[in-house]
C-alpha cells in the first residue's frame, strides 16, 4: 500500500486530507508535536476504515526529520509528501517579536526544506513522488498586519518554484497550493479574523485540493465570500 506522509496532520487541513487520502486507499503517516492530537485523528481515519499511524516529530529540528525520515522510508512506500504544518502571529509589524518571527520561518520554512531535501532521495531513486506544499494565499501578495507571516509564505513559495524548475521533466512533481483563511483553530488565539463564517471549511479546502492535484501544479483557492442579500 502506497503512503502519504502528512506534516501538522493532527489537526485542521492536515487531518482533513489525511482522512480523504485513506478513504481512497492510501496509508498516512501523520506528524505533528501534540501526540494526543495525532491520536485522535489516527483513531479517526482508523474508526473510518482507513490505515494510519503517526510520529511526534518537531519538524524545526533538522535532526529529528532526518531521523524520523530515515525511520519511515525503511517501513513504508511513501508516494506523497504534503508539508502543511504552519504557525502564524499576526498584528503591526512593529509589535512583532524576534521570538515569533524565528518560529514562524523555522516552522512554515525550514520544516517544509527539511522534509522535502529528506524525501527527494526517496523520490528520485523510485523516479517518481509528488511534494504538495501547502502555502497560503499569504505566499501570493502582502497582506495588512502579516508582515512577518506573509514573508515566510513567500520564501516557502519561492523554494517550490525553484524545485518546480529543478525537476522539471522528471518523474518528481513539486504542487504548490495557495489556500485563503480556513475556519479552523489555527485562529483561536487571534483576533486578526473577526469574521469566520466567510471562510471555507478544512474537509472543503481538502476536497478541492484533491481534486486538482492530478492535474494541477499549481492550486488557489481563494476564502469564501459572503453572498450578497438582494
Amino acid at each position: 500500500m502506497k503512503s502519504v506522509v502528512i506534516s501538522g496532520g493532527g489537526s485542521g487541513l492536515g487531518k482533513e486530507l489525511g482522512a480523504l487520502l485513506t478513504n481512497k486507499g492510501t496509508h498516512a503517516i501523520l506528524l505533528g508535536r501534540t501526540e494526543k492530537k495525532l491520536i485522535d485523528a489516527v483513531e479517526m481515519i482508523k474508526k473510518n476504515g482507513g490505515e494510519a499511524n503517526y510520529y511526534v516529530l518537531d519538524i524545526t529540528s533538522h535532526i529529528e526529520v532526518e531521523k524520523t525520515v530515515s525511520e519511515i522510508v525503511k517501513r513504508y512506500d511513501v508516494e506523497l509528501l504534503i508539508n502543511n504544518a504552519g504557525v502564524g502571529h499576526f498584528g503591526p509589524f512593529l509589535e512583532a517579536t524576534n521570538e515569533e518571527l524565528l518560529e514562524m520561518f523555522q516552522t512554515n520554512v525550514f520544516g517544509s526544506i527539511y522534509l522535502t531535501k529528506s524525501f527527494l532521495p526517496l523520490f528520485q531513486k523510485n523516479s517518481a513522488g509528488t511534494i504538495l506544499n501547502i502555502i497560503s494565499t499569504a505566499g501570493l501578495r502582502g497582506k495588512k498586519n502579516e508582515a512577518l507571516y506573509v514573508s515566510s509564505k513567500f520564501a516557502l513559495r519561492g523554494f517550490s518554484e525553484s524545485l518546480q524548475k529543478e525537476y522539471d521533466g522528471d518523474a518528481i512533481r513539486i504542487v504548490n497550493a495557495f489556500m485563503g483563511g480556513m475556519d479552523t483553530p489555527f485562529w483561536d488565539k487571534s483576533d486578526h479574523i473577526s469574521d469566520k463564517s466567510r471562510m471555507r471549511t478544512p474537509k472543503e479546502v481538502a476536497k478541492m485540493i484533491l481534486e486538482e492535484l492530478p492535474v494541477k501544479d499549481e492550486i488557489v483557492i481563494e476564502s469564501k465570500k459572503k453572498t450578497s442579500v438582494c
